[in-house]
């Protein structure tokens, strides 16, 4: 096999086992969607939906693509070193301090991986009840999957139950997949601050709550600029001030299994569902004929 060209730091790390300085790689603090290759051999090795912010310095995932890396027993005697299974590059450690389900935190050095394009991005929203917010973005034309969960707290792994009680910091959120040659963000985001009041400090209808906040999770500049823009392009269409936050993600975590694609499964007897799902989705249907998906 031909392997790529390597420069004196690559080899150092890639060759030799040798270590980056924490806090330095340009994939430290990079969050954009992407798949994350071997550098010496372009093996696809992390998806960016694995990836969270850990503080310990180097890019840190919580799974690799299934086969992409193999382990090992450092010579120190101590840790667990991972490898590229295709070309044998050193790419870091393995720790069991990471987030659940997995539990892991794959510590990787930066200067190790390249990062190429997918057709696929991810979205975090929040704007009230995830189930009314999930319902809504189902429905979307280039949407390939929804998941209900939380986001934005203090706290790993949430329950319902934490973060109903305002404790955690964490809002009810939904965090999506799609095809950007299909639908945009920028139509996303409009979509979004379009169908759930903005206006409404902490609260929609009747949720009240941190929880309930309405809000935008960006994951680079980019995104962060177009949320922005598209605030101040609305407000005229409102008699108050759209307080939606923007923030930067940094994790997401699902919520439990009863609350994924709760109006599919609960529409014909949850009073919630006819009560508030319902009108919130002939709403969006009207304004939005053209970008539904057809069944």
């Amino acid at each position: 096999m031909k392997y790529n060209e390597l420069n004196d730091e690559e080899k150092y790390v890639i060759e030799n086992k040798g270590t980056e300085y924490p806090f330095t790689g340009k994939y430290n603090d990079f969050y954009e969607e992407g798949i994350f290759t071997c550098k010496k051999c372009d093996a696809p090795l992390y998806k960016s939906e694995d990836k969270f912010k850990s503080g310990c310095g180097w890019p840190s995932f919580d799974d690799e693509i299934i086969g992409a890396v193999k382990r090992v027993p450092d010579r120190d005697g101590r840790r667990v070193e991972i490898v590229c299974a295709s070309c044998g590059a050193h790419l870091g450690h393995v720790f069991q301090d990471g987030p659940m389900p997995s539990g892991l935190r794959y510590c990787i050095n930066a200067v190790a991986l390249k990062k190429v394009e997918s057709n696929e991005r991810k979205a975090t929203f929040g704007g009230g009840c995830f189930w009314c917010t999930e319902a809504i973005f189902q429905n979307l034309k280039g949407v390939i999957k929804v998941e209900s969960g939380y986001s934005g707290g203090r706290i790993s792994n949430p329950t319902y139950r934490e973060v109903s009680s305002g404790i955690t910091g964490h809002a009810e959120v939904i965090e999506f997949t799609y095809n950007p040659n299909e639908i945009a963000y920028e139509d996303l985001v409009k979509i979004h601050l379009t169908t759930h009041d903005p206006t409404t400090l902490n609260q929609q209808g009747a949720d009240k709550g941190t929880q309930y906040r309405s809000v935008v999770f960006y994951r680079n500049e980019d995104e962060k600029t177009i949320a922005l823009n598209l605030i101040k392009e609305l407000k005229s269409t409102y008699d108050n001030m759209i307080i939606t936050e923007v923030a930067m993600f940094e994790h997401f975590y699902p919520a439990e299994e009863h609350h994924q694609n709760y109006y599919t499964n609960n529409m014909d007897n949850n009073r919630y569902c006819a009560v508030v799902i319902n009108p919130k989705l002939r709403k969006f249907k009207e304004l939005y004929k053209d970008k539904l998906k057809t069944k």
